[in-house]
Formats: structure tokens, sequence, C-alpha cells
């Protein structure tokens, strides 16, 4: 699995966003009602994108994955104009791997204002 940021307001990449990875305990429900765990934090580099996967091998399993994105962090550091409370903070992006065998790449496209995202390739 793994995940880039582009920041639409600056129409490149979302250098230094920090991004929390978890995982959704499962109950016999399936993942509709366990706890979070947290996997992983990291950092987004130079090209918006983190070093390396977030999950791979082993690690890389069907379930129910959270990641949360410090859009207010990120927005507040580049010296942007944030309202307070700001619009965005943390943006939490929930999603599911139904095959261990296939890529899963989640990006997130976002300004201050506005988020998107889908499975990339």
């Amino acid at each position: 699995m793994t995940t880039h940021v582009l920041d639409t307001v600056l129409g490149g990449p979302a250098v230094g966003m920090r991004i929390e990875l978890y995982v959704r305990e499962a109950t016999s429900e399936g993942c509709a009602d366990g706890r979070w765990l947290s996997l992983r934090s990291v950092t987004t580099n130079d090209d918006g994108r983190i070093d390396g996967p977030l999950l791979s091998g082993d690690d890389f399993k069907p379930g129910c994955y959270r990641l949360v994105f410090d859009v207010d962090g990120y927005f507040r550091a580049r010296g942007t104009p944030l309202p307070t409370p700001p619009f965005l903070g943390k943006v939490p992006l929930d999603f599911g791997i139904a095959d261990g065998q296939s890529h899963y790449h989640v990006p997130l496209l976002v300004s201050p204002w506005s988020y998107s995202t889908y499975r990339g390739s």
C-alpha cells in the first residue's frame, strides 16, 4: 500500500505532511466496531510521497484501514492563513483492502477547504 499527497493550492507535492496509518481490530462483526490500532506514522518527502510502502509483505493483508492526514498542520507550517478552528484539521480516510495480492495506492488531493481521494494505480 502506498500514498502521496498533492497540494492543490500550490499545484504540486505536499512536502512534510504527517500521515498516520491505523488498522481496525477485527471482531465477530468484521471491522464494523473494532478498535483502531496505530501501525505507523510517516511524513511526506519532497515528492509528496513517503519513502517506501506503508504496508508490504506479510503486513499487507485484507482488512479495514484508516489514513489520517494532518492537513491543518501542513498548511499552518507553510504559513497559509487559516481560521480558528480550521475548516479541515486532520482528514481521516477509511478504506478496505479486500485482496492482499493487489496494489493499493491511496492518494490525497488537498487544499485548506477541500480534499478528494481515489484508488490509484
